[in-house]
């Protein structure tokens, strides 16, 4: 991935719940999320819910990826075998690059607390637009797994040997090209 570059730097970050049946209060996976980027250091700039509509989905995170001030997206739900499940579908048209790795180490992360029902999940990352974005199942136990397995990490300037804030734009950057056009 990329390489350290040794500092904390606070990213901006948005967080979209999928799901049918969840509003803000019911949200646990969200709100986890959320206060623990929060926790971390960063900034949630957006917090969002939509139905699992593959098209509302792509809408969302499109919009979060033209943002400037989001540098990372964590969407929670809709990565499962039901019917309704469509995050993966949704979001992998829109990534530059995959992070292969992710899936695979969220998975292997989650057998340990899980055992082989963890190969129901469709867990996947990748970058666009200089965004890193990952997409979890919808439980909070999960989103818990991600985010202190693998997301807080790689979220972290100073976390090495690699981490993937040196492939992401930063604000001052997005702020001095936006001035310019």
């Amino acid at each position: 991935m990329g390489h350290a570059n040794k500092q904390f730097e606070s990213l901006g970050i948005a967080v979209l719940t999928v799901s049918d049946t969840r509003d803000r209060s019911t949200d646990t996976s969200g709100e986890y999320l959320a206060v623990n980027a929060t926790e971390s250091g960063h900034q949630v700039i957006k917090r969002d819910i939509v139905i699992d509509d593959i098209y509302l989905i792509r809408a969302c995170v499109s919009a979060y990826i033209a943002d400037p001030a989001i540098q990372a997206v964590i969407v929670t739900g809709g990565t499962g075998f039901t019917s309704r499940d469509s995050t993966p579908e949704a979001v992998q048209p829109l990534f530059d690059k995959e992070v292969e790795g992710f899936g695979e180490l969220f998975r292997y992360l989650s057998f340990k607390e899980i055992g082989t029902s963890t190969i129901q999940s469709r867990a996947i990352s990748g970058l666009a637009n200089n965004t890193v974005i990952f997409c979890l199942p919808g439980s909070t136990n999960a989103c818990k797994t991600a985010w202190t397995g693998i997301i807080e990490a790689q979220l972290n300037g100073a976390h090495g040997p690699c981490n993937f804030v040196p492939h992401l734009q930063t604000n001052e950057a997005l702020r001095c090209a936006s001035r310019a056009v």
